[in-house]
């Protein structure tokens, strides 16, 4: 049962067996090398692929896996996407005999149920052996597909209560024997994808693992086999050394939170995530008891891998950012996930929705929960976006296109202890950089009206949260659109007494007389010139409000990111001369006298 088999994968594993001794610093050239690998692989797909939402937006991550399964080195990519491939690899190890693992092959992932985040996060992974023969390690390579051939394009069908609805499992395929390129298995995944494109990134994620193959297999043939796993060893030993001694930092004790789902995609609402993070000595344990596990719910089912990723995306965030992200951090804390509830899944759930919540509201938790101990570091890494808008149609050969809505906006940036909210993307989207809107207007039949941030549209605070952006988009032909609306009622939460961000918001046929608000979800026909305006949530603010320097949020004010009712009603800062005029000053002793009795009156 897949229960017993998340067991199975999530196990701790063994040191490497070597006879070598290695001192630190030619363990740091090693690991030095291996990110050098892993973001020359990363780069290579990102180079070569064909979606923009690998080539622009860089929704991709290498990672390098020892013969033992464990994670020695992620690189550049989304953080959330080097935790996870790991999983995949050792499902191959568990069975290495029956898939016949040799040098040369090459072998593609995707299945939750055998380690896998969701469906489009297609693993692609290689092994690489020393000069005698014995394996080493994998070099992988993960990015989200466009497609995975099942009921609806893009792999998000909103009603899927199993995951065949949502597209084709892999557990592990081999694409690549010995060297040679297996064409019937590769045209059997190329044509269960609806997009052409797919075929390129899929070339692109074998040659990207060719690649750095041939580069490892050169730095272990340099140094030799014995040498590389005692580097190995040595670094995953040093990262656990310094997860504990972060952790030993923190006062002992039990720190727990609850943060809800606006509603899942058939609208039962108020789904439950329940995280509590106990500190003792030098031990973390992260315990997602509680958290809901009513059977019938749809669309809100996350991965076992994804959710010990998404866990684990926070805790990298919550202490010092110099520890090198590897399998210590998996050693250093214990996650647990109850069987049968939303981030611990019964086989088959459908899972493609769940990479976005319960995903981030796992990682909202532990943060709110450890901002208790680490407040400096108390910045939520996630995204609350419920689905982006998907808008799907043909071109004039009849070949699908899909504008998956992954293009530049203003979300989520919440502040940080002593700095404001900043930038298009939070924190945990990383090297996800968002297509440029000029990309996709040549690409698709959409025009991109306008995306402006809102005014007051971040969470206020001592460090005030980044603005949502308001997303206006056209469509130039008749088009089929989908979304999922959460976030309006549990947007994201603020830090240490912060404002929570403003709620997400979304119309469609904007200024037409069938304009409507998405309040659930929607799958839409939608005419040649129909406009959709998605309101972006903004960032969370952290500290309370109040304790505001007044003349940042004059310059806030005249930055045109907090308004004048605002200023003094959140903020209780008292400004006179106009916004008009720029010539906006704080009257002090009116501020000190509002903010004393708004103090007061708290």
């Amino acid at each position: 049962m897949s229960f017993e088999l998340n067991r199975q994968l999530a196990a701790r594993r063994d040191s490497l067996p070597t006879s070598a001794k290695i001192d630190g610093v030619t363990a740091d050239i090693i690991r030095g090398a291996f990110e050098t690998a892993c973001f020359e692989a990363a780069t290579h797909l990102a180079r070569a692929a064909s979606s923009p939402i690998i080539n622009q937006s860089n929704e991709r991550n290498a990672a390098i896996v020892d013969a033992h399964g464990r994670l020695a080195m992620g690189a550049v990519g989304t953080p959330h996407l080097t935790f996870v491939n790991q999983m995949m690899v050792r499902w191959a190890l568990m069975n290495r005999e029956e898939y016949e693992i040799g040098p040369g092959d090459v072998f593609l992932s995707n299945d939750p149920d055998h380690g896998g985040g969701h469906l489009p996060d297609y693993c692609v992974y290689a092994p690489v052996f020393d000069p005698d023969g014995e394996l080493v390690l994998f070099q992988s390579l993960q990015a989200h597909q466009g497609d995975t051939g099942g009921k609806d394009p893009g792999g998000f069908t909103l009603e899927a209560t199993d995951v065949f609805t949502e597209g084709v499992q892999f557990p592990c395929l081999k694409l690549v024997h010995r060297g040679q390129r297996r064409r019937d298995v590769i045209d059997m995944v190329v044509r269960n994808n609806r997009f052409a494109t797919f075929a390129g990134d899929l070339a692109a994620m074998i040659g990207g693992v060719q690649q750095s193959v041939k580069t490892l297999e050169s730095l272990i043939a340099k140094w030799g086999g014995d040498t590389v796993r005692a580097a190995i060893n040595h670094s995953i030993d040093h990262t656990e050394r310094r997860v504990r001694e972060e952790v030993a930092r923190w006062p002992d004790g039990t720190y727990g939170t609850t943060v809800f789902i606006d509603h899942d995609t058939l609208g039962t609402k108020d789904i439950r995530v329940e995280v509590t993070c106990t500190i003792v000595g030098d031990r973390l344990t992260v315990d997602l008891t509680g958290t809901d596990d009513r059977p019938n719910l749809v669309g809100v089912w996350n991965t076992f891998a994804n959710t010990r990723s998404y866990v684990m995306t926070q805790v990298v965030g919550m202490v010092d950012p110099t520890i090198v992200k590897n399998e210590g951090f998996f050693n250093a804390v214990e996650i647990i996930v109850p069987e049968g509830c939303i981030a611990h899944p019964p086989p088959n759930k459908p899972a493609a929705l769940g990479s976005f919540h319960p995903a981030c509201e796992i990682t909202e938790a532990v943060c709110i929960a450890l901002s208790q101990v680490a407040p400096e570091r108390a910045q939520p890494q996630l995204y609350k976006i419920g689905m982006p808008n998907a808008v799907i149609g043909f071109d004039a050969n009849g070949m699908m296109w899909m504008d998956q809505g992954v293009d530049c906006r203003s979300m989520d940036s919440s502040a940080v202890k002593g700095i404001d909210g900043w930038g298009s993307c939070p924190a945990s989207l990383g090297n996800l950089l968002l297509s440029e809107a000029e990309d996709a207007e040549s690409r698709f039949p959409i025009l991109n009206i306008s995306r402006e941030m809102k005014t007051d549209g971040g969470g206020a605070g001592q460090w005030r949260g980044a603005p949502g952006s308001l997303n206006v988009k056209q469509v130039l032909k008749p088009t089929s659109a989908m979304a999922w609306m959460v976030s309006a009622a549990h947007p994201l939460r603020g830090m240490c007494g912060g404002d929570d961000a403003i709620p997400y918001e979304n119309h469609f046929e904007v200024g037409s007389a069938n304009e409507r608000k998405i309040e659930l979800t929607a799958q839409a026909l939608l005419p040649e010139g129909a406009v959709i305006a998605y309101q972006h949530g903004g960032g969370a603010g952290f500290g309370p409000a109040l304790r505001r320097d007044p003349d940042m949020v004059k310059e806030d004010v005249l930055d045109e990111y907090v308004s004048l009712d605002a200023a003094r009603a959140r903020y209780g800062v008292v400004l006179t001369g106009s916004l008009e005029n720029y010539d906006l000053a704080v009257d002090m002793a009116a501020t000190e006298a509002l903010r004393t009795a708004m103090g007061a009156g708290a």
